[in-house]
């Protein structure tokens, strides 16, 4: 019974894995669709990882070398820098302690410095850019700590196969990209 547990929980974490990377490869393709219309420059920050030892099989052996960064980071058009970060669930809400606090202090900074802040998210089949202000006070916006799709509807963003994390849905939230 043991042994189950740990192979369905494996197996779960594998689930959510590629659901992340997928959802990912749709943030991707966003700053791909942007870049082509001249609006953002916007790509992936990569994972703070380095190689300890390479295997004769092609595989390898290595660590993280710090807490990670914001998923995205970048420049809209007009000289304004971006940076968010990227979370997924398949369930109905997602929580804000999905963050690090390193994730958070750096969105932060980001903000405060007049960066386009945020947390981009995707809660089932509908995809969201939630303002930084409006992730970190969440409790005060919401009364709890996460969110629902309902609850943050006035974020959500286009997806055509790309999740369109600058185009709102809802006309009034568009972020000023020149």
């Amino acid at each position: 019974m043991h042994d189950q547990r740990k192979v369905m929980q494996r197996h779960q974490n594998s689930v959510n894995n590629a659901q992340g990377h997928h959802f990912e490869t749709y943030i991707k393709a966003g700053c791909k669709v942007y870049c082509a219309n001249g609006q953002a420059e916007v790509g992936k920050t990569p994972e703070p990882f380095r190689v300890t030892k390479k295997h004769k099989d092609g595989t390898f052996t290595g660590r993280f070398t710090s807490l990670a960064q914001p998923d995205f980071q970048g420049t809209l058009k007009g000289g304004r820098s971006i940076c968010f970060e990227a979370k997924y669930t398949r369930t109905d809400r997602m929580k804000r302690s999905v963050l690090t606090s390193t994730q958070m202090e750096k969105l932060e900074n980001h903000e405060k410095l007049g960066a386009v802040a945020g947390v981009c998210i995707g809660i089932q089949d509908k995809f969201f850019f939630i303002p930084w202000s409006i992730w970190r006070d969440m409790k005060a916006h919401y009364g709890r700590q996460y969110v629902t799709a309902e609850d943050v509807e006035r974020y959500r963003v286009r997806f055509t196969g790309a999740v369109l994390f600058l185009d709102y849905v809802h006309k009034e939230r568009g972020v000023e990209i020149e």
